[in-house]
């Protein structure tokens, strides 16, 4: 007990201190790279627009608080495709693993690959293109730890292996998050969050396309000189998440021994607050109504600070709304099951963002 105590201490300083240290606002945006570090790559999480920081649990947890890995059951496989920003050719593919190695703790590893599509190769001599095509590829490697300290309380921690290349020009780096989870109420109804996402040192631009060739006069001859573009480096968008949870049931009935509540139909209700270091921050409700756990809906909204009453002033690509279902068959008794995610967000431009995954528990 004791033990659990001094990491649940470690952890909450490590996030109250990362927290100070990269905290900014919205003067700054524009000033971050690799944005992909934003996008939610699954596809329930999405469905309540990201509200359920407090209550998300297994996989998906990488994607807003690491601390909710720790309730995977056994094994848990996901993949998933992102038709982004539809019409924009952005699509992603997404495949996750997760695995208990103990009796508290669990690993996971998640990969997110985003496409471009072919994009016209132009120069200074041929600014419509013509002379070829280039295909940008964006990879993101997540690799997790969550441990349950205590029936009320998880943690986690993760690192994040970032790739931007194109052909002849490349961006490495990497990030950490951290989060914790507590449970409490009758039957863990209420649930709480937080965690902080993309912290890590600066990135920068290297490779053969940012040389250039100038002739040199001198010394009365014509020399070629090969020179470097100056690049500067850029931060990571740290972000921290809070949320809160609670779930109701209807028409419950209470175990008499061991006093479980149950019920065919659950309400759960989730609120988070995104403070973002380099953009807006982020006030998101979500809803979800689950029919025996075997089939769920749900929806949410996202409201960007200061955009309130003016949408021009908003900087996310989406406008707030997204909805989405799940379908769980169960396979066999051993209580593995097979399930089917849909999502959607709607966005200011193109045609909104469409969300499919598939999932097998195990």
């Amino acid at each position: 007990m004791r033990n659990s105590k001094i990491s649940i201490a470690i952890l909450a300083t490590v996030l109250f201190t990362a927290s100070q240290m990269y905290g900014g606002n919205k003067d700054r945006a524009g000033e971050a790279g690799a944005s992909q570090l934003l996008i939610n790559p699954w596809t329930k999480s999405v469905g309540v627009a990201g509200a359920n920081t407090a209550s998300i649990t297994g996989l998906e947890a990488m994607s807003l608080n690491i601390a909710g890995l720790a309730f995977t059951n056994k094994t848990e496989l996901l993949f998933t495709y992102k038709n982004y920003l539809s019409g924009s050719d952005i699509n992603i593919n997404s495949f996750g693993f997760s695995q208990r190695v103990s009796e508290t703790g669990v690993i996971g590893m998640g990969v997110m690959s985003m496409s471009f599509g072919d994009i016209d190769v132009t120069t200074v001599d041929n600014p419509e293109g013509g002379i070829g095509t280039f295909s940008p590829s964006y990879l993101n490697l997540d690799f997790g730890y969550a441990q349950a300290f205590s029936n009320s309380i998880s943690g986690g921690l993760s690192v994040k292996i970032i790739s931007e290349s194109i052909s002849n020009v490349s961006n490495r780096g990497f990030a950490f998050d951290a989060g914790i989870r507590y449970k409490t109420g009758e039957n863990d109804r209420m649930k709480f969050g937080i965690a902080l996402k993309n912290v890590g040192p600066t990135m920068k631009a290297s490779g053969d396309g940012l040389s250039f060739t100038i002739e040199d006069n001198s010394s009365g001859s014509n020399i070629s000189v090969s020179k470097n573009h100056r690049v500067a480096d850029f931060q990571l968008p740290s972000l921290l998440n809070i949320g809160l949870s609670y779930d109701f049931y209807i028409a419950p009935s209470v175990d008499s021994v061991s006093k479980e509540i149950s019920s065919m139909h659950r309400v759960t209700v989730a609120g988070n607050f995104t403070a973002n270091s380099f953009t807006n921050d982020q006030y998101k409700l979500g809803l979800e109504y689950a029919f025996r756990e075997m089939f769920m809906i749900r929806a949410g909204y996202t409201l960007e600070q200061d955009t309130w009453f003016d949408s021009e002033k908003r900087i996310n690509a989406f406008t707030g709304p997204a909805f989405g279902a799940s379908i769980v068959a169960p396979l066999g008794k051993g209580g593995s099951t097979f399930s089917f995610d849909y999502a959607y967000q709607t966005t200011e431009s193109f045609e909104g963002t469409h969300s499919i995954g598939v999932r097998l528990n195990m």
